[in-house]
């Protein structure tokens, strides 16, 4: 979580909660709304070009809470769904597909609390945006097709989600350079391929300052994204240190002493 997100959530637990409590207060759609946001930012992905971000949010409520919203739970999964895609659009964040809330009761979640999980989902292929099975079973789900656009001849207006195509999974070759001076190549096929100085990872570096699971290279939708496991001494991209970061050709990854470079092997076609 960035470090004012974390600041934000401190203060908001600090003072909310304990005041809602007292006074008994209930949920305003307002604070739901905030957390889908900051859930949005803490989990958004940049690329060279644009910032992917989350586009689907599940609301985990106090089911006294949920219950405080009556009837207009699903209206209000719609509202948030919609003001999730207003909020990416503003922001200029790209979404695979149109947003979608679910608002579930959840007896783990403390009274006037609210936690929300985010994720990425790929479009539903082939189905109708307008089809009534995808808002889904549940009294608290909806997705944002109602800030789409949708015309009575289906067109869209001007307020359409910002929309790329589905890529294959990218290829990859790995140089690796060893502190003893050796080098081998491996190919990455766009799957997950773990890095460590334990044997059972895929990438085995014999290097007294790799952690034994380092690290972690995974295709994620199109992209070759590289995942620090909380490893002792970090890992440096081009000299930068970096938890987790979207991989082009060229680039320089320093684990310990090793080194891997990242060459184009394909287009993953």
């Amino acid at each position: 979580m960035p470090p004012l997100a974390a600041l934000e959530r401190f203060f908001e637990r600090l003072f909310e909660r304990p005041s809602a409590r007292l006074f008994r207060a209930r949920l305003q759609p307002v604070q739901l709304q905030r957390r889908i946001e900051r859930a949005m930012e803490a989990e958004r992905l940049a690329t060279a070009d644009r910032t992917l971000v989350p586009n689907r949010f599940v609301v985990h409520l106090h089911p006294d809470d949920l219950a405080a919203f009556g009837e207009m739970t699903t209206s209000l999964a719609s509202e948030l769904a919609d003001g999730a895609l207003v909020f990416a659009r503003s922001r200029h964040y790209t979404l695979v597909d149109r947003p979608r809330v679910d608002i579930l009761g959840d007896a783990t979640v403390d009274r006037t609390d609210i936690r929300v999980t985010a994720r990425f989902a790929d479009p539903i292929g082939g189905a109708d945006r307008r089809d009534p099975a995808l808002s889904g079973t549940g009294p608290g789900h909806a997705d944002g097709a109602a800030a789409m656009g949708d015309g009575p001849a289906g067109g869209h207006t001007d307020t359409m989600v910002f929309t790329i195509p589905r890529p294959s999974a990218p290829q990859a070759r790995l140089r690796v350079m060893a502190p003893d001076g050796t080098q081998l190549d491996r190919d990455f096929d766009g799957s997950t391929l773990t890095i460590g100085r334990a044997g059972d990872n895929d990438l085995v570096l014999g290097d007294s300052r790799v952690s034994r699971h380092h690290a972690r290279l995974t295709g994620r939708r199109g992209t070759l994204v590289y995942s620090d496991l909380g490893s002792t001494n970090g890992s440096r991209v081009n000299g930068v240190v970096v938890a987790e970061l979207v991989l082009g050709a060229g680039d320089r990854i320093e684990l310990g002493d090793s080194v891997i470079i990242v060459e184009v092997a394909g287009d993953g076609g």
